[in-house]
């Protein structure tokens, strides 16, 4: 195809959310799904591309000027793998914060994600703002997150009543170094993280949170992690798995970046923009797609996209040459040829 074809194409409109959708749904088998949100660093030269701003670049733990892709997946916890549901470019608008644009992208998706029974949403400390807590809430979603750990929390009232006034309701605040008898004590994890849990309420959010707290000593100096659940009832080794989880969706970024060209637009549009950046992570959907339905199992599996970015190029070339010879890949011994060599210079055939 001509250059100009995709560049007219790019600037039109495509569904990429239907499209994931009806793919996963299709060719995944009916596992446990959580959602998960996060932005990925996009490097850009030029002055005059839209959506041209400074942003957060995690790998230079500063922010620099370039582009920034906003990403909801949808995180298979059996096959322990993310898949991309919807991506956009932040484009930053007056009068709202970041912080309320990713919080509009979830908003708009809820209604669906619920319609698939995925009732969690995941996100990192980042997201534990507000602005994006509450909207979401609202969306009838049940958010997973990690607080600072000098969260603002208070203990509920858990005595018997006076009998005079108004009960009490809440307890004073959260200690977490002096109270630590006050927690319930969930257990160890592996690596000898001892896991403490227990209802409060969060001052910043007006609401009761189920928080998880891990706490590390190492030379008598305890360190700790704070996760949390608006689902109060979720178990704490739950919340814990789900917030583990959510690090699939790294993954899909870094090899988005690495095979499927994520920073290799060079549009200055952002409709094209757009429609690059959700090209490439959908293609990665359909490499992981089609790696689960050869290996026909429903358990945690190894794939490698440079394998199957090689495996695609071998068949592409192949098909390429036999049309130029004519030669027919129905030819039995032909496609013995096209199958053998597929896998010619994979990592993992």
């Amino acid at each position: 195809m001509n250059e100009k074809r995709f560049s007219r194409w790019y600037k039109r409109q495509f569904d990429f959310t239907q499209f994931n959708r009806g793919a996963l749904t299709l060719t995944l088998p009916d596992n446990e799904r959580i959602a998960a949100i996060d932005a990925s660093f996009i490097s850009k030269s030029g002055k005059k591309t839209e959506g041209l701003g400074y942003f957060y670049n995690g790998s230079t733990s500063q922010s620099q000027q370039g582009l920034e892709a906003s990403l909801l997946a949808l995180v298979d916890l059996k096959l322990n793998t993310a898949f991309t549901y919807d991506v956009r470019q932040t484009i930053d608008q007056q009068n709202k914060t970041r912080v309320e644009v990713y919080a509009e992208q979830v908003v708009e998706l809820a209604p669906q994600l619920l319609e698939q029974g995925i009732q969690y949403l995941v996100a990192d400390a980042y997201y534990s703002k507000e602005k994006f807590f509450t909207p979401v809430v609202k969306a009838k979603l049940k958010l997973v997150g990690k607080l600072r750990i000098d969260a603002d929390l208070q203990w509920f009232y858990e005595g018997a009543y006076s009998g005079f006034g108004r009960p009490k309701k809440y307890d004073g605040k959260v200690y977490f170094k002096q109270e630590l008898h006050r927690f319930d004590q969930e257990g160890c994890l592996q690596d000898g993280v001892e896991v403490y849990t227990k209802k409060v309420y969060s001052k910043k959010f007006k609401r009761a949170i189920k928080v998880v707290m891990l706490r590390q000593v190492q030379d008598t100096q305890a360190s700790r992690v704070l996760l949390y659940s608006t689902d109060t009832e979720l178990d704490a080794m739950t919340i814990i798995n789900y917030y583990k989880a959510r690090f699939q969706i790294e993954f899909l970024f870094r090899d988005a970046k690495q095979h499927t060209g994520l920073t290799h637009c060079q549009s200055r549009k952002k409709e094209a923009i757009h429609t690059h950046l959700n090209a490439s992570l959908s293609a990665l959907n359909l490499l992981k797609l089609e790696d689960q339905q050869l290996k026909g199992n429903n358990n945690e599996t190894v794939i490698s996209i440079a394998s199957w970015k090689r495996k695609k190029f071998n068949q592409h070339l192949m098909k390429k040459l036999f049309d130029e010879l004519g030669l027919s890949i129905s030819t039995q011994k032909v496609a013995q040829v096209y199958e053998r060599m597929s896998d010619y210079g994979a990592i993992a055939a």
